[in-house]
């Protein structure tokens, strides 16, 4: 699955935080020699229901019994590409599996992503890898998208001998986090369905809300049972970050959160790069139980990005959004700027766009912030405070925030939307009355994020978001209202501390 103004930012009190190199930590440095020779077996790993899984097992070349890493579990036949990047663990005494989900590669059946059944399969693999001669009993589990998400989910359900997790660009809620946005159908999820999930393009038609059927592929919903120790790896350009960052705020005792500049994907080869070191650490300490193995120096390790680029890299926080950080808010006026007082209550309209391609100008509003006299720092999410009616019995917010530097160019730092029926949640959708006025709050995804000097924050606000979202707001007009009274945003910001 691949994929302030400026009175209020002076305003800000100073609050230092110690910056951090990744490679200062030892975590993140850890590493040990490799001491054995790899050997690989297709393996076809029994269900309770009769069914079986296939699975590559890469084992120590070795007498002995060693823990047992499950490295990936996804639906994507990619067993010997994956296996020879966890050799790096065999030769440091772990046993390896590799398996494809059922209905996927060679483990026949039928896929249903993230479903209860692949749930259960998934249990019963960790269980059964647990149980042979050659396993210490101890097992854990890592993965990237897919693999990510289903190391969270089987967490949730407990399987007695797994004993941590490392999920990569993992999410808290399948529905709210990847098929339906702010209630809103993701456009960019029909290719990957109709390449590895064909069936989903009629199932999840049929749950346009948020019922049991999602419940079900939630980790959310279970978020007191996610209670074994796991590492959440994110990346800032990510489009999966804010159920990561939900999950370490749900469950801060035991999960530790690092988020550094990367895109959705493995990491290796990426700028900052975290190599080996802290998944090897990782599972030394929980797996085999060396104690010389280091955790984390913080709870929180995030490189402020933009990375390369104005970003100062690594820092460490106990806690997210980091301790000192504020809310900072900006009024929309009516002459298009945002500021912290936007003047006299007003209204500005734009047309819904119908079309899947992007918004043309009328079916778009602008607001931008003055250059700012000195770095802001966001540490955190973006919430709109929407007050607008519309001329159709419903419709589609999307917010866009970007990073305006003097020359005009425009990159994109954080993005949410909203169906405006689904103001009260995706459980269940209210009826708009066409003209009334309405609030609505959109949360963006999160982000930490330098603004230089210089550079203004723009934010959109639109009925579509092209290519991320379907344009499938009923024809119309959108009334936003603006200056004092009307719509805000409220950023979630830190004192520059270099």
């Amino acid at each position: 699955m691949k994929y302030g103004w400026i009175a209020a930012i002076l305003m800000l009190p100073l609050v230092v935080h110690t910056p951090a190199r990744a490679d200062t930590d030892p975590f993140f440095s850890y590493d040990r020699p490799a001491t054995y020779e790899v050997r690989t077996e297709r393996v076809s790993v029994p269900l309770r229901d009769g069914a079986r899984l296939a699975c590559d097992l890469h084992r120590p070349a070795a007498d002995g019994r060693f823990p047992v890493i499950v490295y990936d579990y996804t639906a994507y036949d990619q067993l010997e590409l994956l296996g020879r990047a966890a050799a790096y663990f065999v030769t440091r005494g772990y046993n390896v599996a590799v398996c494809n989900a059922r209905g996927s590669g060679d483990s026949p059946g039928r896929l249903d992503p993230f479903g209860a059944q692949e749930q259960r399969d998934n249990y019963d693999l960790i269980e059964w890898l647990a149980a042979q001669p050659w396993s210490t009993g101890k097992v854990g589990q890592m993965g990237v998208s897919y693999g990510g998400h289903s190391s969270l989910l089987v967490a949730v359900n407990k399987p007695p001998h797994l004993a941590a997790i490392i999920p990569t660009d993992g999410i808290s809620d399948w529905y709210e986090n990847t098929i339906y946005r702010g209630g809103i159908y993701s456009a960019r999820i029909r290719d990957w369905q109709r390449t590895v999930a064909p069936d989903t393009l009629v199932t999840y038609a049929q749950h346009p809300l948020y019922d049991d059927f999602w419940r079900e592929r939630s980790v959310k919903a279970r978020w007191k049972d996610l209670d074994i120790p796991v590492l959440e790896i994110a990346g800032w350009y990510d489009r999966y970050r804010a159920g990561m960052v939900e999950n370490f705020q749900a469950r801060p005792r035991n999960v530790w959160l690092v988020a550094g500049p990367w895109q959705h994907g493995w990491r290796n080869g990426q700028y900052a790069d975290l190599g080996n070191g802290p998944y090897l650490a990782w599972w030394d300490r929980w797996l085999a139980g060396r104690r010389d193995a280091p955790l984390p120096a913080a709870k929180v390790t995030s490189y402020e990005i933009p990375g390369p680029g104005a970003g100062t890299g690594w820092k460490r926080f106990p806690t997210w959004p980091p301790p000192g950080a504020r809310q900072t808010r900006l009024g929309l006026s009516a002459d298009g700027t945002l500021t912290p007082d936007p003047g006299v209550p007003a209204t500005r309209r734009f047309t819904v766009n119908t079309d899947p391609a992007p918004a043309t100008p009328d079916e778009r509003l602008s607001f931008q912030t003055r250059p700012y006299p000195r770095d802001v720092v966001l540490a955190g999410d973006i919430t709109a405070k929407v007050r607008a009616a519309f001329t159709a019995a419903d419709g589609n917010i999307a917010v866009v925030a970007e990073d305006v530097a003097p020359d005009g160019t425009a990159t994109r730092i954080t993005q949410g939307w909203l169906k405006a029926s689904h103001r009260f949640g995706h459980d269940r959708a209210v009826p708009v009355r066409p003209g009334k006025t309405y609030d609505l709050e959109i949360r963006t995804w999160p982000t930490h994020y330098r603004l230089s000097t210089g550079h203004s924050l723009r934010v959109t606000v639109s009925s579509d978001d092209h290519p991320e979202i379907d344009s499938d707001a009923p024809a119309g007009r959108v009334d936003l209202r603006v200056g004092r009274g009307g719509t805000e945003l409220r950023l979630t910001t830190l004192e520059d501390a270099r």
